[in-house]
């Protein structure tokens, strides 16, 4: 049975699809079979992340290790038993058919509550929540008195979690293992970061997630977009000498993947012979 990995969050812009990726990279690197669904049916930038990348492949003729793509099929009222959800039934379906032959299945969800993303929650065996680092988005977990400063209470999205958790608990499902990803960190120490990481360890203890540092913010990120690359694969695309800067990235998605503690996964990421 895939262990499955939901990316999700209700804002836009925290770097889920990037994350995804690098993550799904990662793991087929390692020699794992790994299935993709994007759950964002506007904009879909994990399906065209993997577009890019299968272009690129064949046009530049380099194999590269490549999640496979499972798309939604189309479910109608009529298609379901009474009482029955169509999406529901739909993202079932899409799983199941890469669940056979894959170990993982990564699922990118929009930034937005959908139905569709609802249901991924409450199937996710790992929970990453990529948060941009500040308060504006703190707010998406919980609620902040203005005053002290202290949290006074969960908002809508831990409370949506929190349901996930106890469907997966009357389904019998092992427990989810949460993780808030403190994304797109400023290169230097400031007060907010600080109060920022203060909020979410306090925070953690309350509502059971782990904390784990994500990505620096990076130009990098934004031009491996086009041609579906990730920072695990810049020797395979000629780039022989890495700066400083891209040696440093590359180790944070090393440490983010010891951190979120799969199975069957070796702690220290490897890479082709020769690799650094």
């Amino acid at each position: 049975m895939a262990h499955i990995i939901v990316f999700g969050n209700e804002k836009g812009g925290s770097g889920k699809s990037t994350t995804a990726m690098h993550v799904a990279t990662a793991l087929a690197r390692q020699g794992a079979r790994v299935g993709a669904i994007d759950l964002d049916l506007r904009q879909r930038s994990f399906e065209r992340y993997i577009e890019n990348r299968v272009e690129f492949s064949r046009h530049q003729d380099v194999a590269l290790p490549t999640p496979t793509v499972g798309r939604l099929p189309k479910v109608g009222q009529d298609d379901v038993a009474p009482g029955e959800n169509p999406f529901d039934r739909s993202l079932t379906l899409a799983v199941q058919g890469l669940d056979a032959e894959c170990d993982f299945v990564l699922i990118d969800c929009p930034g937005s509550h959908t139905r569709f993303s609802q249901v991924a929650h409450s199937l996710a065996d790992t929970l990453v929540t990529p948060l941009n680092d500040s308060f504006v988005d703190f707010d998406m977990l919980a609620r902040i008195d203005p005053g002290s400063g202290r949290v006074v209470g969960p908002s809508v999205y831990s409370e949506m979690v929190w349901n996930a958790r106890q469907a997966r608990a009357e389904a019998g499902s092992k427990p989810m293992d949460w993780i808030v990803l403190r994304n797109r960190l400023g290169t230097t120490e400031m007060h907010n970061k600080r109060k920022v990481g203060a909020a979410l360890d306090d925070l953690s203890k309350r509502i059971g997630f782990r904390v784990s540092p994500g990505f620096t913010e990076r130009v990098i990120f934004r031009e491996l977009f086009p041609r579906g690359m990730t920072l695990l694969d810049l020797k395979d695309i000629g780039v022989g000498s890495l700066n400083l800067s891209n040696v440093a990235a590359r180790q944070e998605v090393r440490d983010l993947i010891t951190s979120l503690r799969l199975p069957r996964v070796q702690a220290t990421l490897q890479t082709p012979e020769g690799q650094a």
